[in-house]
């Protein structure tokens, strides 16, 4: 009976591991960061249960050309979700404008962490005339 109860307690002790290892893979290890830049296009507080902030990144670009065809400019939407009620804050006077954004991207999302599987969690500079260079955050 002791060994028994040994290897159940070793193979719980096991699958207990390994799920705490998926879990930590999925939805807390960065898979990877970087910066985009573009127009805020849209960006909101929405959720049934978890209310979390949601946005939207119109980025522009330009096609190169194709067999017969010109060059061409296309949008890509990069949407994101926002932890930091701060830089939430930021962002909801920020609609309209050129913003380029620091992101966080993981594997999953959470419900309370966002929608989205990248993450907002900087905003590097705002490009627009009605704002001065260099200003803080708190004057936008």
């Amino acid at each position: 009976m002791k060994i028994k109860g040994r290897v159940i307690f070793v193979g719980s002790l096991l699958l207990a591991l390994v799920l705490a290892g998926f879990i930590f893979f999925k939805f807390y290890f960065v898979f990877g960061d970087g910066v985009k830049a573009g127009e805020l296009n849209q960006f909101m507080l929405k959720g049934y249960v978890f209310k979390t902030y949601e946005g939207r990144l119109i980025m522009s670009g330009v096609r190169g050309r194709a067999a017969g065809s010109g060059t061409s400019i296309e949008s890509y939407t990069f949407e994101f979700s926002v932890e930091n009620p701060a830089v939430a804050d930021s962002l909801m006077r920020l609609s309209g404008k050129t913003v380029e954004l620091h992101y966080k991207e993981y594997l999953g999302a959470l419900p309370w962490r966002g929608m989205q599987k990248t993450v907002v969690d900087r905003i590097i500079s705002v490009s627009s005339p009605n704002i001065a260079a260099g200003a803080p955050i708190s004057e936008w």
